[in-house]
């Protein structure tokens, strides 16, 4: 337990037996009537985004969430499998809670999974990751100076929108959080 006097960016709640996590909170201290805490909360599964108000001084059900250090080995069709960096234990993951992440993850790669009471409750990417260019139509001539863009299939097969000037083959950095591309990579 604690109060929302407590409250930090990333703190997991226990709301109604429901896991949320705190994206940003002010404390709020209005002329007239008591202090109360403003907050947005993350529902850790779905992802839904609600904004909720406190009293100042509420308690509030904290849930101990483990974020461990983990390596994506393989997607054996319906789960996604996991091994412990500490205690080389596999962990597999269902494929609604890698989510999204998925289009970024390639074997071997580095991510940290949260765990509530042993589930895994979503997989966190690193900021970035660089993948090669699978798939892409040629630029033409002339189009290295435009500032265009043209979509392009990644080897984990997301598409994003890359500059004109690419080539398939070509290894590119992108962002995981919103698939923009941020450059190329030289090999």
């Amino acid at each position: 337990m604690a109060t929302t006097n407590d409250l930090k960016n990333g703190m997991v709640l226990n709301l109604d037996g429901q896991l949320w996590s705190v994206v940003n909170f002010q404390h709020v201290k209005p002329g007239k009537g008591g202090a109360f805490v403003r907050t947005t909360l993350k529902h850790v599964l779905s992802g839904k985004v609600v904004d909720k108000t406190f009293n100042a001084g509420t308690k509030v059900d904290t849930a101990t969430v483990d974020r461990r250090q983990m390596t994506y080995l393989y997607n054996d069709g319906s789960d996604y499998v996991f091994m412990d960096a500490d205690t080389y234990d596999q962990i597999t993951v269902p494929k609604e809670t890698v989510g999204d992440a998925a289009k970024y993850l390639l074997e071997n790669t580095e991510v940290q999974v949260a765990m509530h009471e042993g589930n895994p409750l979503y997989v966190e990417l690193p900021a970035s990751v660089e993948l090669v260019v699978q798939h892409t139509d040629p630029g033409l001539q002339g189009d290295r100076s435009t500032g265009g863009t043209k979509p392009a299939t990644l080897e984990t097969g997301a598409e994003i929108q890359v500059p004109l000037f690419l080539s398939s083959g070509e290894k590119v950095k992108v962002d995981t959080r919103d698939g923009r591309y941020l450059g190329r990579v030289s090999s």
